[in-house]
């Protein structure tokens, strides 16, 4: 399974990024192999509609799930409307989310996890 992880750099021992539109990086994950390719997020200086953008770079490469800490109401609706499952509370670094995913411990979002605009600047 493909899987996207909002990073603050580009390894798996980097951090988890809180943040779904704006974080720094997506480490895409192969799940079953732990192979992966890190990609730099054209939306996180982005005046507005980061979210849909970050999820259309992920739809773009085909994922399945998305690892994250907080995800808003746009870029939710968009990525579920595509199939792809969010899974929030994602903390410490990328390698420990995916095994905490693949251990069962994350929580399946059933809906945005933070208001819109909660990654700009003073929204945090």
């Amino acid at each position: 399974m493909k899987i996207a992880i909002t990073s603050q750099g580009d390894k798996l021992s980097s951090e988890v990024d809180p943040r779904f539109g704006r974080c720094a990086y997506f480490l895409i994950v192969d799940s079953e192999t732990d192979s992966f390719e890190a990609i730099s997020n054209p939306a996180v200086s982005a005046g507005g509609g980061a979210g849909i953008q970050a999820s259309q770079l992920v739809l773009d490469k085909g994922v399945e799930a998305v690892i994250t800490g907080n995800v808003g109401p746009n870029a939710f609706r968009t990525l579920r409307g595509a199939g792809i499952k969010v899974y929030g509370g994602a903390s410490g670094t990328v390698e420990e989310s995916l095994k905490s995913f693949k251990e069962g411990k994350l929580q399946d979002l059933s809906n945005a996890s933070v208001p819109g605009h909660f990654g700009m600047k003073g929204g945090m």
